[in-house]
Parts: C-alpha cells; sequence; structure tokens
C-alpha cells in the first residue's frame, strides 16, 4: 500500500483573533432621566467585554440627545456604518431595535448592508441575533412596531405642544440677540440692548439689509458676526416689541421630515405682551413696511461664486463685490468701511478667475503625482489608527466617569449635601474637562477618516475629467475650494481634503 501522510492544516492568524465588537446606544432626549439611561447603556457595554475570551470592544458609539427616526441625524450612528464598511468591525451590539432606529425602511437598509459585509447585530432586549436568516421577518414586525411607537409619540408631543401654545402657557426653547432664557422665560441680556437698538435705528434710517450688517460687523466685530439672512428674521422678530408668535414652524407627519415653514397649513398663536420689549412698535412696523416695499421693488442680492469664500489676512474678514466703471472688483468689508481699520487692498474678480483655472489646469495635469502619494500615507495612517489602538476606548471610558461625576454631585445638591454654587463650581470644572476629552476625541477618531475621504472624491474627480479648464466653471470651484485667504498679490487656496496651493494675482 501507499504510504499516506497527512499534512495538518495550518492555523491562520484569522482562526486566533478576537471577533471586534461594536456597541451603539442611544437616548432621544436631554432629559435627566435619558441621560441616566445613556449613561447606564455606556457603562454596560464598557465592562460587558472586559474579560471575554472570544470578543474584543473595539468602540462605543453613543448618540446623546437625537431623535431616532432619521439617521441622518445621529452623527455616531453614520460613523458606525462607515466604520463597518472600512472592515473595522465584525459584530454589533445594541439594547434594542428601537435604539437601533424607529424607521423600519432605514433598520432593514443597515442591517441587510451590515450582513451582506459579513457583520452582524444582536438585539439584546428582543433577543434577536442577524446571524439567524429567520430572523429578518422578526425584525421586520419589530422594526414596524418601533416606527408606530415612534409616530404616537411624536404625535401626542405635538398635541401638548400645541395646547400649550393655545392656552399660552408654551415656554420657549431658545432666546434671539439680546435675550437669555431665564427661569423658562425670555430675559433681557443688558450687553446686547445696543446691538438690537442699533441694528434697527440703522435699517429704519435707509441702510438697508445688508448696509446694516456690515455696520453691526464692523461696530461689534468682537461680539456677533450677524448674516443677510440672521438680519432678515432679527428685523422680522415680533419677540423685540414683547410678544410672541408661536408655530412659525411645524413638522409634518412624516417619519424623518424636519421643520418646515408655517404659511398657513397649521394655526399660529399671536400672544402679546409674554416678556419685556426692547423695541418701540412704532419702530418696529416702520421696519417691517420698509421691508415690505423693498421686498416689492427689490430681488434679494444675488449669491456670487465668491461669496463667503474669500477670506482677508490682515482682518479675518471677508470680501464681497462691487462695480467700478463696468469692471468688478472684490474688497474687504472692514476696508470697505473704513481703510484705516484695515490696509488690505481690493482685486479684480477676472484676476481671481485667472488664478483658479490655472492652479486647477496644473493639479489635473500632476494629479497623480501630487494626490496618490497623499492617499497611502492616510491609508497607513488610518490602518496603524485602528489596529491595536485603545485610545479611542480610553478617551471614552474617561468621558463616562466624568458624566457619572456629574450625576453624584447633582444628586447631592437635590439632597441639600450640596449647596448651589459649589455645586455650580464642580460642574463647570467637570464640564470644561469633557469638553476637551470630546474634541480629543472627534480629532483622533475623525479627522483621518475625514481627510482620506476628500482625497478619495479629488483623486476620483480628475480621474474622471477629460480635459483642462478653459472658461471659469462655478460648480467645479464651489466642489474644489473650500476657501481663498487673500494676502497682497497672492491667492492661497484651501481645497478640499485640506491641501494648499498658492498662486500670484
Amino acid at each position: 500500500m501507499p504510504t499516506v501522510t497527512v499534512i495538518q492544516p495550518k492555523v491562520t492568524d484569522n482562526e486566533h483573533r478576537l471577533l471586534r465588537i461594536a456597541a451603539y446606544c442611544r437616548v432621544s432626549s436631554n432629559s435627566d432621566d435619558q441621560l441616566n439611561s445613556y449613561n447606564s447603556q455606556l457603562t454596560y457595554y464598557t465592562h460587558k467585554f472586559e474579560n471575554s475570551e472570544t470578543e474584543t470592544l473595539i468602540d462605543i458609539y453613543a448618540d446623546e440627545g437625537i431623535t431616532g427616526t432619521c439617521e441622518e441625524k445621529r452623527t455616531e450612528f453614520l460613523r458606525l456604518i462607515e466604520d463597518c464598511r472600512k472592515g473595522k468591525i465584525d459584530r454589533v451590539y445594541t439594547k434594542s431595535i428601537s435604539r437601533f432606529a424607529r424607521n423600519t425602511r432605514d433598520c432593514l437598509k443597515n442591517i441587510r448592508e451590515l450582513k451582506s459585509l459579513g457583520i452582524t447585530i444582536m438585539f439584546e432586549k428582543e433577543n434577536i441575533d442577524t446571524a439567524n436568516i429567520n430572523d429578518e421577518l422578526m425584525i421586520t414586525i419589530m422594526g414596524g412596531l418601533a416606527q408606530e411607537e415612534s409616530t404616537s409619540i411624536s404625535q401626542n408631543l405635538k398635541w401638548s405642544i400645541r395646547r400649550k401654545m393655545k392656552n399660552g402657557t408654551y415656554s420657549p426653547v431658545k432666546a434671539p440677540l439680546g435675550y437669555r432664557l431665564k427661569n423658562k422665560t425670555l430675559a433681557i441680556e443688558e450687553s446686547e440692548i445696543k446691538i438690537v437698538n442699533d441694528i434697527f435705528k440703522k435699517y429704519v434710517s435707509g441702510c438697508g439689509i445688508k448696509g446694516t450688517a456690515d455696520y453691526i460687523n464692523n461696530k461689534y466685530s468682537d461680539t456677533v458676526n450677524i448674516s443677510y439672512s440672521s438680519m432678515r428674521y432679527i428685523l422680522r422678530n415680533e419677540k423685540y416689541i414683547g410678544d410672541s408668535l408661536l408655530q412659525k414652524f411645524y413638522t409634518p407627519d412624516i417619519i424623518g421630515a424636519g421643520c418646515v415653514p408655517n404659511k398657513g397649513e397649521k394655526d399660529m398663536y399671536y400672544i402679546q405682551n409674554t416678556h419685556q420689549p426692547i423695541i418701540s412698535k412704532e419702530i418696529f412696523e416702520t421696519a417691517q413696511v420698509l421691508m415690505k416695499d423693498r421686498l416689492i421693488t427689490k430681488k434679494d442680492p444675488v449669491i456670487y461664486p465668491f461669496t463667503r469664500n474669500l477670506e482677508c489676512s490682515v482682518c479675518g474678514n471677508h470680501f464681497y463685490r462691487k462695480v467700478c466703471r463696468d469692471k468688478y472688483y472684490w474688497v474687504c468689508n472692514k476696508h470697505d468701511y473704513s481703510a484705516s481699520l484695515c490696509s488690505s487692498k481690493k482685486i479684480t474678480e477676472e484676476s481671481i478667475i485667472n488664478a483658479f483655472i490655472r492652479l486647477f489646469n496644473k493639479i489635473y495635469s500632476n494629479y497623480a503625482e501630487l494626490l496618490l502619494p497623499i492617499q497611502k500615507s492616510l491609508q497607513e495612517l488610518t490602518i496603524k489608527q485602528t489596529t491595536g489602538n485603545n485610545d479611542v476606548i480610553e478617551l471614552r471610558r474617561s468621558l463616562l466617569q466624568l458624566k457619572e461625576q456629574l450625576n453624584v454631585i447633582a444628586s447631592l445638591r437635590t439632597k441639600g449635601f450640596l449647596n448651589e454654587a459649589k455645586y455650580k463650581e464642580q460642574s463647570a470644572e467637570i464640564n470644561t474637562k469633557i469638553a476637551k476629552l470630546n474634541k480629543d476625541l472627534r480629532l483622533l477618531s475623525q479627522s483621518e477618516d475625514t481627510t482620506l475621504k476628500d482625497m478619495e472624491m479629488l483623486i476620483d474627480y480628475f480621474e474622471k475629467r477629460e480635459h483642462i479648464m478653459i472658461e471659469f466653471e462655478p460648480q467645479t470651484f464651489e466642489f474644489l475650494i473650500d476657501k481663498i485667504i487673500v494676502k497682497d498679490s497672492i491667492l492661497e487656496f484651501h481645497v478640499m481634503g485640506g491641501l494648499i496651493f498658492t498662486e500670484e494675482i
């Protein structure tokens, strides 16, 4: 008989590799009870995999105070899906289907995509594991119930808000310029009264919306920076005469729909004397008449390709477009208001266009040599960041500990063991630490991924491009350029992906 030698299979590193686990948790409001639930979920998943011999926790994705009806609003959920696509995760744990999504369509779409990537999801409350294909029918049913639950909650909440508006007990959720929220009502902010008064006085004197915005931004440059649309909102806001118009916006009864202006579809409620006024009714009514007349006789200003994209290197203000002797120029806002405030010079629109076309053609002709090495370096950096790096987990654990400290001192204050002054001092200190950790976390976990994605889009664009640029293309400019900093005779172009190039004008 022939001699048979059995060659044992080699055990690969993948067979010894621990399953890479991601945990997703979410609460849908910022109330104290919900925040406790949020912290509980973080604590649970942090400790769940500490001593596991088969699974290792890669990251915790936690959306705080975010609705589940529309996934576009959940930044951490979107980061989870993106990391799954990049192959960083093998399995996802979440408390329940309603935590994962309250929209059946989005729920099933994401589950199917993750399954196609070989990633399973464990819904712990329902004890459903997507590793078992028969569970998809159950997921459809449970997702539908979660969606109905969300719709019911939303309708009840809307009814409650409308009832409060109707009987005059509704409390504002934010304060406009010149006010602050105190004890659920609007209270005047003394440091901003003069700004509001100057806005209305300047406008009714005939300055116009843009001229008023420029005047205020220059006069109070250290305090405010008001856009054209914000200025229109301020001038139309009845709150400055002490009244409140409620339900200016509403949310349609559609899952995932955002707020839209109320143009007569829903009731509005006008309540007089809800708080202390800043502006007299005479000045306010004069402003309304002027705005109505100008709306009839003049269209809104045109937004040009370089609007809000040109920055002054001297003072940091934006440039805006002017015409002189049938020639178009761009000039710094502050310099145009007063040359003594900024020494920058005006530049012709033609020179900006020519500089952009030159820069574009240089990049197009050399994109392989310029961009591909940068892409490779970013890919290597991303791989290093995601393999064996526990910095993200440690930062999240530190955040969890700080949030637990906030809960403890809040409890001590409630029980009378900590006075209000001491509570504010300690909570302010903890919140400062939380803000720093959140900033570090964002820089660590997102910056490389975002830059790499931009670089991939940039390379893909130039690979598909078939010719150089002959004439200015506004859409191409908007796609490629984040901003331009004007430095005398040099334009510093900030291109998507964090790249910076300079061109002379």
